[in-house]
């Protein structure tokens, strides 16, 4: 449903603002509450649907996504995972103002569209704003580059390891945590087949190097995921 929460009268009054939209003026926080609109989506929705139109940037307030890229043969590419204060605007912005990837709430979530066209005006008149905006996508990109890397250059194991430490130490911060992704979803995250992602987490539960129950993860030796990665 589009509407304005109760709670969230205007930009200017947000509590749960993220450091970026800190940056600017009452005046360009004014532009962006113009034409913005709030949605709450439920675990399961789309958010963003690639090769959409991309008229709104998208703030993803509260809640947990993914997000990947729609391939061929109905197989998807998980590309990352979506906390809140993440800013969702994709190349297609300055491009072709269309969406690339696809962005499903992975748990009941918040998101903020913001009008594209107030957006870029705001960016042309706030250096500061548009320096950590551009800081943030380069971030991504660089993730995006090690994907690659790893995806294209390391065996299953290596894969595997990749995505349960970027679990552990870019997402929850932790050995021990719970994940709303599927067993299809880490094989998406991973480039293997669900059957191979399956057989590579009981391999590591077996040399009790992390175990999966359920949603419930364990990392029970990092530095072993460490070796595998390394070794690729």
């Amino acid at each position: 449903m589009y509407q304005r929460s109760k709670i969230c009268k205007s930009c200017e009054e947000c509590n749960t603002k993220s450091e970026l939209f800190r940056l600017l003026t009452e005046k360009e926080t004014r532009l962006l509450n113009e034409e913005r609109f709030e949605v709450h989506f439920r675990a399961g929705e789309n958010i963003i649907k690639q090769g959409t139109i991309l008229t709104h940037v998208s703030n993803l307030v509260q809640g947990f996504a993914k997000i990947y890229i729609e391939g061929y043969d109905q197989r998807n590419l998980l590309l990352n995972l979506v906390t809140p204060n993440t800013i969702l605007g994709g190349p297609g912005l300055f491009t072709d103002n269309r969406n690339h990837y696809t962005v499903t709430a992975l748990e009941d979530s918040v998101v903020c569209f913001i009008n594209a066209v107030n957006f870029k005006k705001v960016l042309r008149s706030n250096a500061d704003f548009a320096e950590h905006f551009i800081s943030h996508l380069n971030r991504r990109t660089i993730q995006t580059y090690h994907k690659i890397l790893s995806l294209t250059q390391k065996q299953m194991h290596g894969k595997m390891a990749d995505a349960l430490i970027y679990l552990s130490e870019n997402v929850y911060e932790t050995l021990t945590f719970e994940i709303p992704l599927s067993r299809q979803d880490l094989a998406d995250m991973t480039a293997m087949s669900k059957d191979s992602a399956i057989r590579i987490l009981k391999e590591f539960e077996r040399d009790e190097i992390a175990t999966v129950n359920g949603k419930k993860v364990l990392i029970n030796n990092i530095e072993a995921l460490r070796e595998l990665s390394e070794r690729g």
